[in-house]
């Protein structure tokens, strides 16, 4: 006898459907997702609603600018097109909290254009971004806070972008998770220019579905409308939300999460993580269908544009995903920086030890910049395997590097080898005077100096790791990666 499956169906006959068993684990919550957007209402969630404030006077409300207030303040962050700078946001808010609190409520409130910025991608070009005035920062929080009320407890259990108490790292352990399952053939989904792409009024309609209050979805809508100022000279926006903006992530969530609950609705598995989505297979043939029939709904159904050159179907080891590849151990599959990422860490710390420039600041300023870079690189990628990259190969070579700046410095012969016979005898077995002389007098250029018998020994990772009265100690990136 045989048995006919859908096309883009992974699940072997005896595997629950997601959505079903979601309903199983919680019918109630269950039947309130599947209600939700189809004007069912039960008789309690009728009178709950009766008894709420509208979403507009609860976005309006003082309690709720004030905490956008702070949050904006926070996140610190450029001027708009006004100038007006986050120090200044307080004492402006106070002035002013009842006319924008009226100005939301009665629908007069215009948000300003916002300014246009350009900030390096890693492949070389650039990403644009808006940046609306610190008020209007204010204003998309507050909606963003009210609005993630509504929609937090239906998005998708497999979208971690934007989300809170998610994390990319969440993310990538989940594909994990699918790979020791067997899915081990990746469709890696590239939107094009998806925040520029968006359609507008197909994302109001989305919104209008789960929340349907005209003054909310015209506030929204002035939003996307707002335009952005380039040269002086205004450009409308009449697709697209705009990236800079504390809405935006939300918006681009609600847009997406109809992609969610279809690969859900066909029992696929799935990770996204806002536009970067990867959805797990068992073989290659129903990768390639898959993936055919994802980008066919994409076009028909949410106007969206997968790129022709970046979506394509990959072996996890060939796979990049939030900074992240795979590799399979005897143990299972594991994730660890892929190497773009790795590339990328050098050209930063590169970039702090240029020789001309570092030897002319301070070393404690130097080592501050490096430590900030190395502690958040690790902190990021920590669930990645690392250890012998950062112990045998990245390591050696920052400190090659900083040596080399600290030489510089330090400038003349003379001094390198007053200097080094200084710190000689920190170390357990001491050269002799001669040798270190011999070594400090060496007529080689800086980079080779610096990776000497004598400066590699002296100048060693523990003497560089000491805090000193005008310095901080030279984070060990193994180190600091195994013992955290």
């Amino acid at each position: 006898m045989s048995i006919e499956f859908r096309l883009y169906d992974n699940r072997t006959p005896f595997q629950k459907d997601p959505v079903q068993s979601r309903r199983e684990r919680n019918p109630e919550a269950a039947d309130t997702k599947r209600n939700q957007g189809t004007g069912v209402r039960s008789e309690k969630d009728s009178k709950e609603t009766a008894s709420m404030p509208r979403m507009i006077e609860r976005i309006a409300h003082p309690a709720n600018l004030e905490t956008a207030c702070r949050k904006v303040k926070a996140n610190k962050g450029s001027a708009g097109v006004d100038g007006m700078g986050v120090e200044e946001l307080s004492e402006y808010m106070e002035a002013h909290k009842e006319e924008i609190s009226n100005g939301l409520l009665k629908g007069t409130y215009k948000p300003q254009p916002a300014r246009r910025v350009y900030i390096p991608k890693p492949n070389g070009k650039k990403r644009p971004l808006g940046i609306p005035t610190v008020v209007d920062r204010v204003i998309q929080q507050a909606v963003s806070q009210q609005l993630s009320q509504v929609y937090e407890p239906v998005f998708s259990e497999y979208s971690y972008g934007f989300r809170p108490d998610r994390s990319a790292q969440q993310a990538v352990l989940q594909a994990m998770v699918y790979l020791n399952e067997g899915y081990d053939w990746i469709v890696d989904l590239d939107i094009e220019k998806f925040f520029d792409r968006v359609n507008q009024d197909k994302l109001i309609s989305i919104i209008r579905e789960q929340m349907n209050e005209s003054e909310v979805l015209g506030l929204i809508r002035k939003f996307l409308k707002a335009g952005v100022m380039e040269n002086g000279v205004k450009q409308k926006t009449e697709e697209g939300t705009p990236q800079g903006g504390p809405l935006s992530p939300l918006l681009a969530n609600i847009y997406l999460d109809k992609f969610d609950k279809e690969l859900e609705k066909r029992g696929l598995r799935f990770v996204r993580y806002a536009d970067d989505c990867i959805i797990f297979t068992k073989s290659e043939k129903a990768a390639h269908r898959v993936m055919a029939s994802v980008i066919s709904w994409l076009k028909r159904k949410l106007f969206l544009t997968a790129s022709a050159e970046k979506t394509r179907v990959v072996r996890p080891t060939k796979g990049k995903f939030l900074g992240f590849t795979f590799w399979k151990g005897s143990d299972g599959w594991k994730c660890r920086p892929h190497d773009d990422s790795k590339k990328r860490l050098k050209e930063k710390i590169r970039s702090v030890t240029v020789r001309r420039k570092a030897a002319a600041i301070p070393l404690a300023v130097t080592f501050t910049r490096i430590n900030q870079i190395m502690r958040g690189w690790i902190n990021y990628y920590r669930i990645g395997a690392m250890s012998m990259w950062l112990k045998e190969t990245f390591g050696p070579w920052m400190r090659h590097r900083v040596r080399v700046v600290i030489l510089k410095q330090w400038k003349r012969r003379g001094t390198i080898f007053t200097n080094l016979w200084k710190l000689n005898g920190r170390i357990s077995h001491p050269f002799p005077k001669s040798y270190v002389f011999a070594q400090s007098m060496t007529h080689c250029g800086w980079y080779r100096l610096g990776n000497n018998e004598v400066v590699n020994m002296i100048l060693n990772p523990h003497i560089l790791s000491l805090k000193r009265k005008d310095r901080p100690g030279l984070v060990d990136p193994w180190k600091y990666y195994s013992c955290a």
